[in-house]
């Protein structure tokens, strides 16, 4: 799916998606990353969503997002609370949801202002 562009070229938003990859910008990503509004995408190293472990989200707790939209694969999967203790204890939400909504749900975010992070996994299905 092509997503629109809109007033928020200058953050990094989601302007495409379908089930191997996701463009942040135009830019194609076919391996899992975190992306915040105002900071170039990086590399996320989680392979499938069982590979998770309360480190990948405690490194994500460092950037001190407002809310977490976890964009757990092509269907929609829910973390054990464990893993996401960092986040909790620092009252950072954490949602999870398939990719597609996860990358919808980010957009509508980061354009309200939001300090949100997308941790996509992705490359899960192969």
């Amino acid at each position: 799916m092509k997503l629109h562009s809109s007033t928020t070229q200058q953050y990094q938003t989601v302007t495409g998606y379908d089930q191997t990859g996701v463009e942040i910008n135009a830019q194609r990503f076919d391996y899992s990353l975190l992306v915040m509004p105002e900071t170039p995408p990086r590399a996320w190293d989680v392979p499938d969503f069982e590979a998770l472990t309360a480190e990948h989200f405690e490194k994500i707790e460092q950037d001190k997002p407002d809310v977490v939209i976890l964009g757990t694969g092509a269907r929609q999967r829910f973390v054990h609370p464990k893993l996401i203790a960092a986040l909790l204890e620092r009252r950072i939400g954490c949602e999870c949801m398939d990719n597609k909504a996860a990358c919808r749900t980010y957009n509508i975010l980061m354009g309200e202002g939001r300090k949100v992070t997308l941790a996509l996994i992705l490359g899960a299905a192969r």
